[in-house]
């Protein structure tokens, strides 16, 4: 086993030893790792979208000439990709170096009482160990789970966006649009901009209170915002009215349409760090050439993969499965989590009648919901369904019977996604 993957199996294993930790306890230990950070850091927090917002944002700097390092989650095939310089993921020599570091303070610190970091702070320390050896001149973090008892909420932000808030993580969140916006929130700091979509009038009373109260100046995008969207072949273009300029004609590599909010918010976001280097072309060709695998990516011709994993990630799905303008028979291949509302995930897709044919998958993870109540679920509509203990089955059942005008979409848990990528760049490998 290689010391990469040792380092792996051990960050893999922390969730049977050691809980999540305080705010404050995970900024004594950043502290005692890294110390101060001298790059401008930009906190997103929301319930879908951060991973675009991130990539999007991290395409504008970059293309205004800047150094970024980024941390997302989750990851999709490997760790290292959730420790990214520009668009370099983290070797694997200079992954198994920090995390002996982290190792060696985590363990000190479970002996001396202060607590061995969790899995989501452990990687976390690792990115932000890394970023300070490389120093990049901004810093974009992705909130784990909520934003208030986030890990990531220990340091102190030049900005901070939030993305679409919904359902979702609801045993941790709480079950009101309200209850979940109020854990969002709590990652807006005193004076801090902070930039977020204004969708859902529930989630938007509450941000604004909440920016309100801490002095911190607020950047709202809604549907009034966003103008003459065209979908051309796989590509959308846009024009977006903010606070600063009307932009006519932003171009996506993608046709999701839910990306559109999502590059909205990052032009936003970039226009409120007033720099002096991030111009409107800038902005235009930064979101050209950014991209996000697992959303809506067309990973071979006429087979598509979206990691839409909750009921308002489905919906956005659907919207553009809707103008995808397909020639043939749309196939699906379906997989998710237990703790997700798969019930209602699974009546969107089967009642909204696109899909002349399904496969449903088990997942390689025991979070994974069993073939037996996907099959109960599923039995209730009428679609055509395939069940099968495997990911890599169900791609190859659907990909044997793809017509030439078919489209083949995986869609569900990003476990799903990872896999299916896996698999494919095993299939290709195997070729050559």
């Amino acid at each position: 086993m290689t010391a990469f993957k040792e380092a792996e199996n051990y960050i893999l294993q922390i969730p049977k030893f050691a809980g999540k930790n305080t705010i404050e306890d995970t900024k004594r230990m950043l502290e005692l790792l890294a110390g101060s950070m001298e790059s401008r850091i930009i906190h997103v927090a929301g319930t879908n979208g951060k991973g675009s917002v991130c990539a999007y944002l991290r395409g504008i700097l970059m293309e205004s000439g800047y150094s970024v390092g980024m941390f997302t989650s989750p990851h999709l095939e490997t760790m290292r990709e959730r420790i990214c310089i520009g668009e370099e993921k983290i070797s694997e020599k200079k992954f198994v170096e920090i995390f002996e570091k982290v190792k060696e303070e985590s363990v000190h610190a479970g002996e001396t009482g202060l607590g061995h970091p969790s899995f989501f702070e452990f990687i976390f320390l690792m990115a932000m160990v890394y970023f300070k050896e490389k120093n990049p001149d901004y810093i974009i973090l992705e909130t784990g789970l909520g934003g208030r008892l986030d890990a990531t909420n220990c340091i102190k932000p030049s900005m901070c966006v939030i993305t679409e808030i919904g359902y979702d993580h609801m045993q941790y969140l709480g079950n009101t649009i309200k209850e979940i916006a109020a854990e969002k929130a709590g990652i807006i700091k005193p004076g801090v901009p902070v930039v977020f979509v204004d969708k859902r009038r529930e989630s938007t009373e509450v941000l604004t209170e909440y920016a309100k109260k801490m002095g911190s100046p607020a950047v709202k995008i809604g549907k009034e915002n966003i103008l003459n969207v065209n979908i051309n072949n796989k590509n959308i273009d846009f024009s977006l009215r903010t606070g600063y300029y009307n932009y006519v004609s932003l171009f996506l590599k993608t046709r999701a349409l839910y990306q559109i909010e999502n590059a909205s918010l990052a032009v936003a976001a970039a226009e409120e760090l007033r720099d002096k280097q991030i111009t409107p072309d800038v902005i235009r060709k930064g979101l050209w050439a950014a991209g996000w695998p697992g959303r809506m990516e067309e990973a071979l011709p006429g087979i598509f993969l979206d990691g839409a994993h909750n009921e308002d990630g489905i919906n956005a799905f659907l919207n553009t499965v809707k103008e995808d303008a397909c020639k043939g028979k749309r196939l699906l291949l379906f997989g998710v989590v237990m703790d997700k509302q798969y019930q209602t995930m699974i009546s969107r897709i089967a009642s909204s009648g696109f899909f002349a044919q399904a496969a449903v998958t088990a997942l390689e993870t025991d979070r994974s919901v069993s073939l037996n109540k996907l099959k109960t679920v599923w039995s209730q509509y009428e679609i055509p369904c395939s069940f099968y203990e495997n990911a890599e089955e169900s791609y190859e059942y659907l990909r044997e019977n793809k017509g030439r005008d078919d489209i083949i979409y995986v869609v569900g848990s990003l476990y799903l996604i990872g896999q299916i990528k896996s698999f494919m760049r095993r299939i290709q490998n195997d070729r050559f």
